[in-house]
């Protein structure tokens, strides 16, 4: 073989590997709770992130690859969603993480895509503290694409107090970390405005008799019943008022929207109220687009979660913008592009201008938020 041949064929080599390397997919980590009482959120979050992904490698991927979802179901278990973080970690070499629905469950894993500098945004859970957890680093890689409780419970505040002029409101929130996070925010902003609860009640998960909690907010006066839970046991609230025959408004946090809540009280959960990113009304073209490409896709009318599966999908949205800017998926470059993305991105929840800043990973403000309401099996704009 010539000189010029052998190089030629190093070339050529060099070339099918470097090509070879073009094409490796960008593996980005999808955790949620695909199984139990928090399934709604999680499925609908990982199938909105799926249709993203889906429209990004039709249009060519990202830095000429394809992106790839490493999912696993986390249960909703603190314990496994450490275990899951580990492993997309150092197994699977995730370049990033979406997800996380449970509190709990952020909290206890996020710490390892901190340390390995691999970005994580969060897209369904809610506590305050969640992008704070490492603020005090001097890079912090956790970011969010939900509504932090901090805005939540001002609006469930506002709406009860403000709106419906009630000065006296019962809390019930469950005993997990999201449950009594914010109960804790909501008793900051109800304090402001001079509002001390009549009762502030806690029940755990799996729970289906209310009837101790709602006999105390009852017995308090208690004209509205103010909640920080999830979907099931949501549920037995608003049937447990039924059983005592006491009508009174249901003002909570989001999960008031999710499917099993909507469902399983049925016309008891008709005129609950709940800060909302999203609502299924395609008021949009963007909107519209993509609650038909969800419902053709997973063959369903009423997405079970419709916040979760469109913070999901634009949290993608997202990402992909700062791996195109960085020019990389490097952890760093990529945590850097998302604190100066330098394009406008089109989402379903809002078009997103700068969303994060070095000092402000919250996506989400105010602005993007609106007050939704169970009406005849579905959400509805609260009027």
């Amino acid at each position: 073989m010539t000189y010029k041949t052998q190089a030629f064929v190093a070339a050529a080599l060099m070339t099918l590997a470097m090509s070879s390397q073009a094409a490796d997919p960008i593996k980005i980590g999808v955790s949620g709770p695909y199984t139990g009482g928090s399934a709604p959120m999680g499925v609908s979050m990982r199938d909105g992130v799926k249709l993203a992904v889906a429209e990004i490698n039709a249009a060519g991927g990202v830095l000429g690859r394809p992106l790839q979802v490493v999912e696993r179901d986390d249960e909703a278990k603190n314990e496994r969603g450490v275990q899951i973080a580990q492993e997309l970690i150092n197994k699977e070499k995730v370049v990033a993480t979406v997800g996380f629905i449970n509190t709990g469950v952020a909290l206890a894993s996020q710490r390892f895509y901190q340390e390995a500098k691999i970005p994580v945004i969060n897209n369904v859970a809610t506590g305050t503290v969640i992008t704070k957890q490492f603020e005090k680093d001097k890079d912090n890689y956790i970011f969010r694409t939900s509504a932090a409780d901090k805005i939540q419970a001002k609006m469930i505040a506002d709406e009860a107090v403000d709106k419906q002029k009630f000065t006296k409101v019962a809390i019930l929130a469950d005993s997990t970390n999201y449950g009594q996070l914010g109960r804790e925010d909501l008793e900051k902003v109800l304090a402001e405005k001079k509002i001390t609860p009549v009762a502030v009640e806690k029940y755990n998960i799996k729970d289906v008799d209310m009837t101790a909690q709602l006999l105390k907010s009852k017995q308090g006066g208690a004209q509205a019943v103010l909640t920080y839970g999830i979907g099931p046991e949501l549920a037995q609230i608003a049937n447990g008022m039924e059983k005592l025959n006491w009508h009174v408004p249901i003002i909570g946090s989001w999960p008031l929207s999710m499917g099993n809540f909507i469902d399983n009280s049925g016309k008891n959960g008709n005129g609950a109220r709940m800060p909302q990113t999203f609502i299924q009304d395609g008021n949009t073209p963007k909107r519209k687009a993509f609650i038909e490409a969800y419902q053709k896709t997973y063959k369903v009318d009423r997405m079970p979660s419709a916040v979760s599966a469109a913070q999901g999908y634009d949290s993608i949205l997202l990402l992909a913008a700062a791996i195109k800017q960085a020019g990389s998926t490097d952890g760093d470059k990529v945590r850097a592009a998302l604190e100066n993305l330098n394009t406008k991105v089109e989402g379903v929840v809002t078009t997103y201008d700068k969303p994060f800043t070095h000092d402000d990973h919250e996506a989400i403000k105010p602005a993007n938020v609106v007050i939704g309401e169970v009406k005849n099996g579905r959400v509805v704009l609260g009027k």
